[in-house]
């Protein structure tokens, strides 16, 4: 009787420990599992921490005024608008040939015209240098009234959320007055400017912001004596300075004007 017991005691406690086992196994593996899904957490809000702030970045600037966005015009050390004799008026040449440009940036001249390549769609706003359309197609929409924007390759990130913002301003395709683009000026469009065969590759010493748009004369935008390229270069980004420009030289005012 006495061996009996002392089994059943044996039992016991071996049940008693393999239960125990049992726990601190089923406790760490959920330990494991809460620091894997811990990480995981970790990793996916690392890759939308960017997005998120980069929205926040320009959704601040939703009730803010064109003019109140990035510095005033004084401020961004913008300088007095320039304008000189444009060419190119419905001069289209093979999509991928190369233009050389008189000005850096170009105003006017020679551009493509293909269907989904030239003129760039509307509805975009701001471009990267990795995503930005050739020169040849951003011609394409100066003819058509467009306002090009171009920032060099020394801007901040915070200029270039301020470009981000006021390219927000004109979202959409409906409103032709909204005929704005914000686009990168890189070295690799030094190669496509020169002035006299000496090459003009940059912006005048100190700016680094360049506003252009092709002007013809809205009661006759075909008279080529008539039609002026017009350049306005800031140090920096200036909602103030964008807006004067654009409504001193609207859409209307461009040789084809109706053209989105």
């Amino acid at each position: 009787m006495a061996n009996k017991s002392l089994s059943k005691d044996r039992k016991a406690v071996i049940n008693d420990i393999r239960k125990k086992q049992g726990r601190a196994e089923r406790v760490r593996g959920a330990a494991i599992v809460g620091v894997c899904i811990a990480i995981a957490l970790v990793i996916v809000g690392a890759a939308a921490w960017g997005p998120i702030t980069d929205f926040f970045k320009t959704s601040k600037y939703d009730d803010v005024a064109l003019q109140d966005i990035g510095k005033s015009a004084k401020a961004a050390g913008c300088q007095k608008v320039t304008e000189m004799a444009a060419d190119g008026n419905q001069n289209h040449i093979a999509t991928g040939t190369e233009q050389t440009y008189t000005t850096a940036p170009p105003a006017f001249g020679p551009h493509w015209n293909e269907a989904n390549v030239a003129p760039a769609d509307m509805s975009r706003k701001f471009y990267t240098p990795g995503d930005r359309p050739d020169l040849e197609a951003l011609v394409h929409n100066l003819e058509h009234g467009y306002t090009i924007v171009w920032y060099d390759e020394t801007v901040s990130e915070d200029e270039l959320n301020v470009l981000r913002a006021i390219g927000d301003k004109f979202a959409g395709t409906s409103n032709f007055r909204y005929k704005f683009i914000a686009a990168p000026w890189t070295a690799a469009d030094a190669k496509e400017t020169a002035v006299a065969g000496d090459k003009k590759t940059e912006f005048p010493s100190g700016t680094h912001i360049a506003m252009t748009h092709w002007y013809a004369d809205a009661a006759n935008p075909t008279e080529a004596s008539t039609q002026k390229g017009v350049f306005q270069y800031c140090e920096g980004v200036s909602g103030e300075a964008i807006k004067d420009f654009m409504e001193k030289y609207p859409y209307t005012d461009s040789p084809e004007a109706q053209a989105m």
